[in-house]
């Protein structure tokens, strides 16, 4: 199912296509991921400003793909463009995270009632390879003692269309199993070993709510209000993790950013006892130098508005973790470096 934010504008609702470039407002479109935080801000922001914001959550690669095409204002991923995708708009485009988020493995054990399962990176990895097919495997009978796990099929979910979402979880794969990273790698879309695929964050969500028996990953929003369970995973210092708001920030301490950053930083397996190891900034993509003045204008106050303690404040009442302090003040530096039209924007 493919998730539309609709923003009401004289009797009228954005269904399926984004509303053309001259329409009154900001359009865009991507990621999934952020879209329960993405859908608050657009609709406060209408509010405070009484700018309309129409916003397509497609995934990552739909977002990339409008951007590129210019029929969106600006795109939302979880998954940076590549240098080659960069060059496709010449350049024209900045990668500005907006906060951070947790991609969680979730399951359907209903028998483990509060108990939590415990995951290492070598088991997980295995688990997507398709080498631990079920539930009383010895290695996850050895991960969690005294849980009595089902001698029943373990069965995969994973994303059916390119998604950053993937993006962040392979990305881990590939730095913790060398298996996972020759024989499958890391993109918003691979080639699945195994498993059962659904489309968006959604998607899966509902597969594994509906099937007893499977285990997949989702950001942490979707888990938490379907109120499904999630994993405590193995970080890179040894120790089982849950994914707080603290262990997300934790992740992006290890990752200092210099003020010359392109913001393409890859937060996966980072160091510290206390850092969940499957974080990530998801990033807005907008243009460096906009034609149209006005337009210009308004996508920037929105940026300007989006690193504000208001805004931020939002995206941990959702489960996502707002951008660190310095990294905040690194992007308002950048936002002051667009253009319009060669020009800075009055």
């Amino acid at each position: 199912m493919r998730m539309t934010h609709r923003l009401a504008l004289a009797g009228v609702s954005l269904l399926l296509a984004a509303a053309p470039l001259t329409a009154q407002g900001l359009t865009g479109a991507g990621a999934t991921f952020p879209y329960p935080l993405y859908s608050k801000w657009f609709d406060a922001y209408s509010k405070k400003a009484g700018v309309e914001i129409n916003y397509q959550s497609i995934g990552s690669g739909g977002g990339i793909r409008q951007f590129t095409q210019g029929t969106v204002d600006f795109g939302a991923t979880d998954s940076p463009m590549s240098d080659e995708q960069m060059a496709a708009v010449k350049g024209n485009v900045v990668h500005l995270p907006t906060v951070l988020g947790a991609v969680v493995l979730t399951y359907n054990l209903p028998g483990l009632g509060a108990s939590r399962l415990k995951l290492d990176a070598g088991t997980l990895a295995d688990i997507f390879l398709g080498k631990i097919t079920s539930w009383d495997h010895p290695r996850l009978v050895a991960l969690n003692p005294g849980m009595k796990l089902p001698k029943t099929d373990l069965i995969v979910v994973h994303r059916s269309d390119g998604s950053g979402t993937t993006f962040v979880f392979v990305d881990y794969l590939s730095k913790v199993s060398a298996e996972w990273k020759t024989k499958v790698g890391s993109s918003t879309s691979v080639a699945w070993p195994i498993g059962l695929g659904g489309k968006g964050n959604e998607g899966v969500t509902q597969q594994i709510k509906q099937l007893e028996g499977t285990i997949g990953y989702v950001e942490l929003v979707y888990a938490a209000s379907n109120k499904l369970p999630v994993a405590l995973i193995s970080n890179a210092a040894g120790q089982f993790v849950e994914p707080t708001l603290e262990a997300v920030t934790s992740a992006a301490a290890g990752a200092k950013l210099d003020k010359n950053t392109d913001f393409r930083v890859s937060l996966t397996n980072a160091p510290g006892a206390k850092t969940y190891p499957i974080a990530s900034y998801t990033w807005l993509m907008v243009k460096v130098d906009t034609p149209d003045a006005a337009r210009a204008k308004t996508m920037r106050d929105f940026l300007n508005w989006m690193i504000t303690p208001e805004a931020q404040q939002m995206a941990s009442t959702l489960g996502y973790a707002p951008l660190p302090a310095d990294v905040a003040g690194l992007i308002r530096d950048r936002i002051k470096t667009l253009k319009t039209g060669g020009r800075p924007i009055a």
